[in-house]
Order: C-alpha cells, then structure tokens, then sequence
C-alpha cells in the first residue's frame, strides 16, 4: 500500500509542477499612449515567448494601437487600459 501510495503523492507532485509551469504568467510590458506617443517609444522583449502588452492610453482621445507585423489592431479609448497576448515571436523588428 506505501509503495502504490509513494507513486500517486509523485505523480501528484509531478503533475502540480507541469500545471505550475503551464500556469506561469506572461512576461509583462508596459506601454504608454502621451501626448499621441508612444512611451517608451521601443520595447525590448524576448524572442520564442508569449508576452502580455499593457497599453494605457493617457490621452482625453481614443488611439488606435495597429500593427499589420503583430497582426493587431485595438481602438484605446481615452484614459482607458488594455492588455493585448502576444504569441511569441521570431526576433526581429516589429
């Protein structure tokens, strides 16, 4: 009974660190829409991994966030926050 029960409390351990792995949030960046620009004006992330993109627009103004590359398009509304998934991409400049 130890035996069978030693292998279902690893495989339960096993299991958790795979979902844990799995579950583990997005690097995160932040961009800011000021004065109609973008700030910081580039972003540096890493290459072959999912990000998240947190884009407030500061402005009283809707702004549009478009990139044919990145295959995005949102309309921000003024003094609203949105949060775009990226999948990873190939390193480069978009």
């Amino acid at each position: 009974m130890t035996r069978l029960f030693r292998k279902l409390a690893l495989a339960a351990v096993l299991s958790f660190l795979v979902l844990g792995v799995a579950w583990a949030e997005e690097p995160t960046f932040n961009l800011l829409i000021q004065a109609h620009r973008f700030a910081p004006a580039e972003l540096n992330v890493p290459a072959g991994q999912k990000i998240k993109l947190i884009i407030t627009n500061a402005d009283a103004t809707p702004e549009e966030f478009e990139s044919h590359a990145l295959n995005r398009e949102k309309v921000i509304p003024g003094g609203a926050t949105v949060t775009l998934y990226l999948n990873p991409l190939q390193p480069g400049t978009y």
